[in-house]
């Protein structure tokens, strides 16, 4: 709104020009989304307070976490309110990939409202098959319009980039949507399964939302992209404002979230931000750079399909003591908030290696 507003006044006010920037905007972007988030953040606390919304621990979790039952959650609803604000603010609205990553916010955000609500009505949340469906049909919306509809990668649009590879980018065909959509229900489920210790999951989500703030930025732009052998997106330069307000809106949610959390984000918000991220990696052309740099969602979902399928292999033996992989090492016996900073750590680390692949071409 702002970019409309002021940038067309700019050449009567030429300090106004600075609305002309992406690195403007996106820092504004940022700083707005987490003064909302710090501001409304206790009155939205109180609020599901006094409506008795509250997370319903599993009997089968840690005995430790049966002394969070009643933390308020669906919090997520502070996170997509603040930085979706913030983006209509500070976005220049034509570009449509903008467009595309706020709908798949609202759409996941839904089904992981809905979900919660029947968790806080029946107990039990959708089944796991049906959130399966809702999110694929939303990530074949996607898919469909970056693979046919989206005029600015028409001449790539089915080709894989690959790490470390500047000339092979196979040509998937009508795959790359089978991939995209992969990608994005992967995404957004295996940031569902990380969000089980206070701030947990949002720590990694701030570290790989910078990441690729980052890319989206190089990315847009030419001379960067030429320079670094990376696919040129005309336009995808926008995103890192509405990445920045993901990251603002991110750390005032952690501002409550930290141990010992004030208020969880719930599905709402897990399966929410881990689309939009799955969604920005497919803008990019930075599909396969999201498994390392969400390396810590990857883990912890392998973790889960791991024990799983030990589980049946075996007749009920446990590969891991608890699943996911936070728990087990809860069960050795590490303090929450130990497991929750060493996984921050390597989430760091892992988001600093993959962003050198950029050059290692």
């Amino acid at each position: 709104m702002f970019y409309h507003i002021f940038y067309p006044l700019s050449s009567e006010y030429s300090f106004l020009n600075v609305f002309r920037y992406i690195t403007f905007r996106s820092a504004w972007a940022g700083i707005t989304a987490l003064v909302l988030c710090l501001l409304i953040a206790p009155y939205l606390i109180r609020f599901l307070q006094r409506l008795q919304i509250g997370e319903k621990i599993r009997d089968d979790g840690p005995e430790l976490h049966l002394s969070k039952s009643g933390t308020p959650t669906m919090g997520g609803l502070l996170i997509l309110f603040a930085f979706i604000l913030s983006t209509l603010l500070w976005a220049n609205l034509s570009n449509l990939y903008i467009w595309v990553v706020v709908l798949v916010a609202i759409g996941f955000g839904l089904i992981g409202l809905y979900d919660d609500t029947l968790k806080f009505r029946k107990g039990d949340g959708l089944r796991a098959r049906s959130k399966l469906i809702l999110q694929a049909l939303l990530s074949v919306g996607v898919g469909v319009f970056l693979v046919y509809y989206d005029p600015v990668r028409a001449d790539y649009a089915s080709q894989l980039f690959v790490p470390f590879f500047k000339d092979f980018t196979p040509d998937l065909g009508w795959g790359y949507l089978v991939f995209i959509v992969f990608i994005v229900v992967g995404t957004s489920n295996a940031v569902n399964l990380t969000d089980g210790l206070d701030g947990l999951a949002i720590g990694p989500i701030i570290i790989a939302t910078v990441t690729f703030t980052g890319i989206v930025y190089l990315t847009g732009h030419f001379k960067f992209a030429e320079y670094l052998n990376i696919q040129h997106i005309r336009e995808a330069g926008e995103l890192a404002v509405l990445t920045s307000a993901i990251i603002g809106a991110s750390l005032g949610f952690l501002w409550y979230n930290t141990y010992p959390a004030q208020i969880f984000m719930g599905d709402v918000g897990s399966l929410s931000l881990g689309g939009v991220l799955g969604a920005i990696a497919c803008i990019s052309k930075q599909e396969l750079l999201l498994i390392p740099v969400g390396g810590i969602f990857v883990i912890e979902a392998l973790s889960v399909i791991i024990q799983v399928g030990y589980f049946k292999y075996t007749g009920g033996k446990r590969f891991f003591k608890m699943a996911p992989l936070h728990h087990h090492f809860e069960q050795l016996g590490w303090p929450e908030p130990k497991v929750i900073v060493r996984f921050w750590i390597v989430a760091a680390i892992l988001a600093i290696a993959s962003l050198s692949t950029l050059k290692l071409r």
